[in-house]
């Protein structure tokens, strides 16, 4: 989990090249994020979609934890899952397309997909970090719970902060802090009413932190 900001980084570093070709065609634009996003959860194997409409569908059902807990174990997708992915989905494709067709051009739309890619795994540590509890004894949440020391998690975002920083200015900044916030958000959610992190919780931390990020860099 300390590492994970290494490996999105490389990862985001190949799946956003088709954004490069954007221009500054709007429809161009769509079908290059279009496949950006498409690339980036091809090769995470679509695990943080999956784990975002499981978890759409626990909180959705208004169940107890317990209750709550085994609706998201179930294979099927219900209404609020779908509903999660298309909306997820839709919003970084616009976010992205609008951020590469910016007077800035395409490398804006390019570094902003790395920028909230980065984020979405810092969003992770953040989940991971000691203190943050499992919300059931065993699965991924179990095995992770806990193991980011804090001064890892911090040493992180402070050095995601400056980077951003560097690369986009007071946007990137923005963007940082706007993935942090929502998924910090989304792990307090999580922990009122499971009881803590699960393998489904962190998909969903990683795939709302990214998106708030890239929504508030095409705000920006």
């Amino acid at each position: 989990m300390t590492f994970a900001p290494v490996i999105a980084f490389v990862l985001a570093l190949i799946c956003a090249l088709p954004v490069l070709q954007a221009g500054n065609n709007l429809a161009r634009a769509l079908l290059l994020s279009a496949l950006s996003v498409g690339l980036l959860t091809w090769c995470t194997r679509a695990l943080h979609l999956d784990g975002l409409a499981d978890t759409a569908d626990a909180l959705g059902s208004g169940k107890p934890a317990a209750e709550a807990l085994v609706i998201a174990r179930k294979s099927d997708i219900g209404p609020f899952g779908v509903l999660a992915i298309s909306f997820t989905l839709a919003l970084q494709v616009f976010a992205l397309s609008a951020a590469a067709t910016t007077s800035l051009g395409a490398g804006r739309g390019y570094l902003m997909l790395i920028i909230a890619v980065v984020t979405g795994r810092l969003a992770l540590l953040w989940a991971c970090t000691k203190g943050v509890p499992a919300a059931r004894p065993d699965g991924l949440g179990a095995v992770v719970a806990g193991t980011v020391p804090w001064f890892v998690t911090i040493g992180w975002t402070i050095a995601l902060l400056l980077a951003a920083y560097f690369a986009l200015n007071l946007v990137g900044l923005g963007m940082v802090i706007a993935g942090i916030i929502i998924g910090v958000i989304v792990i307090a959610i999580a922990r009122r009413r499971l009881g803590g992190i699960t393998g489904d919780v962190l998909g969903a931390v990683i795939e709302a932190s990214t998106t708030a990020a890239l929504v508030i860099g095409a705000l920006l």
